[in-house]
């Protein structure tokens, strides 16, 4: 269970961490994209509505602040006297028929002459608007002469400094990534630990308890067998006996769950499971016949497993006498054997009153009993089916129950061979 809860721990903190980082990284890298394109559309904006040429930036006068930073006399843009010389752009001037008309490098040095009419071709095609070719941002407008102005703005630059944040970016998030995930699983034991000792109390509560139980439940036990002989049978004394019975089993049962939660692994021995099945089913079938509950048995012949053959006997043992205690009125019970992947499947169904399909999944838990189908008059403390499930969990395996159609509770086991 500690190991579980570990591992729990560690991986919603690694999907938390990862998360945010991811989102971070997101977020940085979305927003830088949108402020670049923001700025390169403004610029082209400010070169079309000045006709194709960059604005002249106010004069210093205009501006007696010092340190302040002239407008541009366009759209209220900074603007200064560097603004031209970083921006690079060149213009074509085409009509419908895609014939280039005019044009002008003076602002670019990375254009030819016969490239002009691959980049008229492009913005003819594409028409109004703006659009991306080759690392230029251009957009074409229509002029008043019915010819089309468009303007085609570097952002070589801009790309690069994009993609290299980007890269960057996703470097240190993906280091912060490893790093914290080597940090949590270093720090995850001290993070459990108040878990770990208050669990660890609890389990050698139980088993000190037990053992202590185990003495004064005995000496009872053996008192009332004398005072029998001595005073003859008498229903006080087979009360009083029944119910030390009843109280060493449940302190039995603790001790085993206990121990089962310690994580103590089951003794990996060859055995004949099928055997192992049939014998137990077997010593069941008088008692469950009286009962007026056959058991079926469809189990498949020589299946080799290793594991803990006493535990399984035990998880064959608590599901055939759960079945006995539950079952409807003369409905018979239902065993079966199956290999399944590397281990085998147990199967053991019946017919059964009142199930409740929401309830399914707490009859493992431990002293949990149904309102009607499960009450103190059969006997039982609700320990069974948790044990069952320790069986199988140290198995490498699960146990789940399901009702197929209402009437019917079918608990399935699976056990992985070691």
């Amino acid at each position: 269970m500690i190991k579980r809860l570990r591992k729990k721990f560690i991986l919603i903190s690694i999907v938390t961490v990862t998360s945010v980082l991811l989102l971070l990284f997101a977020g940085v890298n979305i927003v830088n994209l949108v402020s670049v394109r923001s700025k390169l559309d403004k610029t082209i904006n400010m070169i079309t509505e000045n006709s194709g040429k960059m604005p002249e930036p106010a004069k210093s006068a205009d501006h007696p602040g010092f340190g302040q930073r002239p407008f541009n006399p366009v759209n209220g843009e900074r603007f200064d006297k560097e603004t031209p010389f970083q921006t690079r752009f060149f213009v074509v001037w085409f009509d419908e028929d895609e014939n280039v008309t005019n044009y002008n490098l003076d602002k670019i040095a990375a254009v030819e002459t016969d490239e002009i009419d691959d980049f008229a071709e492009t913005a003819a095609e594409h028409g109004e608007g703006s659009g991306f070719d080759s690392g230029y941002l251009f957009r074409v407008v229509k002029q008043d002469d019915s010819t089309y102005m468009a303007v085609f703005l570097d952002c070589h630059k801009e790309t690069s400094s994009v993609v290299t944040l980007a890269a960057v970016s996703a470097a240190v998030t993906l280091f912060c990534i490893i790093l914290i995930c080597i940090i949590i699983v270093l720090l995850s034991g001290r993070a459990v630990r108040p878990v770990i000792e208050s669990d660890t109390k609890q389990k050698q509560f139980i088993t000190d308890a037990g053992h202590e139980l185990k003495t004064p439940i005995t000496v009872i036990s053996t008192c009332l067998s004398v005072l029998e002989m001595e005073v003859g049978k008498q229903k006080w004394i087979d009360k009083a006996a029944a119910q030390t019975d009843k109280l060493k089993n449940l302190v039995n049962s603790l001790v085993t769950l206990s121990k089962s939660d310690e994580g103590s692994q089951p003794a990996k021995l060859s055995f004949d499971i099928s055997t192992a099945v049939c014998e137990t089913a077997e010593s069941f079938s008088d008692f469950a016949g009286q009962k007026g509950h056959p058991i079926v048995s469809d189990i498949e012949p020589s299946v080799p497993f290793c594991g803990d053959e006493f535990s399984v006997r035990r998880l064959v043992s608590i599901l055939i006498d759960n079945a006995v205690k539950y079952s409807s009125d003369g409905s018979e019970i239902a065993l079966s054997l199956k290999k399944h992947k590397k281990g085998v499947l147990i199967t053991v169904s019946n017919r059964c009153e009142n199930i409740n399909a929401e309830e399914l999944p707490k009859l493992f838990d431990r002293f949990y009993r149904a309102d009607k189908s499960r009450n103190s008059s059969s006997g039982g403390f609700g320990l069974g089916l948790s044990i069952a499930r320790s069986v199988c969990e140290s198995h490498k395996g699960f146990i789940r129950a399901e009702t197929p159609d209402g009437t019917t509770i079918v608990f399935t086991a699976y056990l992985g061979s070691f």
